[in-house]
């Protein structure tokens, strides 16, 4: 019978074999998770699915998900979640524990999360809201705390993907390096140093993953 632990027990302890387990699960980000990104995308873009324009980021991320479990085998040591809750950065009661907009779950260890954050970009310069969740939340340390990477998705609504991605290069002030084990150019990362909070066994090395996904016939609804 399975075993749950009781309602108002203190989560399970983060040991030494927990934190291995955390930084050593993910072996290739490109290969092992983005990939089933971006034939999730593809099935999105031709299906054409109706997409609320009241809420876009939630609408395409909500209709990804789906998609890319259609993609995957089901026999990964993962799986993948829409909206899923980092509890290891949740302040104090009654504070709301931080949200992913995607994450690949490890089935081992659910606690354990590969995340990937989206936002709206209505032009390619308007990459402020994009920037700001990975300085404030990825590099604090409040997404992603065990994770050596995440991801960010940014929704292109106009104009290059490549020209979103040199205003993102821009904003943040590091270089974005392609990554060549995808096969479309509007895919980069790029590596920083995180703020650990004291006494935090946090990698403090973090490489972001950056993909634009198109979609050039969506516009906000107001």
């Amino acid at each position: 019978m399975m075993s749950v632990a009781a309602a108002g027990t203190l989560p399970r302890s983060v040991d030494p074999a927990f934190v291995q387990l955390a930084r050593s699960w993910v072996k290739d980000p490109a290969r092992q998770f983005l990939a089933f990104i971006w034939l999730a995308y593809e099935n999105l873009v031709t299906s054409e699915p109706t997409i609320d324009g009241r809420d876009l980021e939630r609408s395409i991320t909500q209709l990804l998900e789906p998609r890319v479990r259609d993609a995957m085998t089901g026999d990964e040591p993962f799986y993948v979640q829409h909206g899923p809750f980092e509890r290891e950065t949740m302040r104090a009661p009654p504070a709301q524990p931080p949200e992913y907009d995607l994450a690949f779950v490890l089935r081992a260890d659910e606690r354990i999360m590969w995340p990937l954050e989206a936002k709206v970009l209505e032009t390619p310069g308007s990459v402020a809201a994009y920037v700001r969740d990975v300085t404030d939340e990825y590099l604090t340390c409040r997404y992603a705390p065990f994770s050596e990477s995440g991801a960010m998705l940014g929704y292109l609504l106009a104009g290059t993907p490549n020209d979103a991605l040199k205003a993102i290069a821009g904003k943040l002030g590091v270089a974005l390096e392609e990554v060549t084990d995808l096969p479309t150019e509007t895919n980069r990362w790029s590596k920083h140093v995180r703020t650990v909070p004291a006494g935090k066994p946090y990698p403090p090395e973090f490489w972001c993953y950056h993909l634009i996904l198109e979609f050039p016939s969506l516009h906000r609804s107001h």
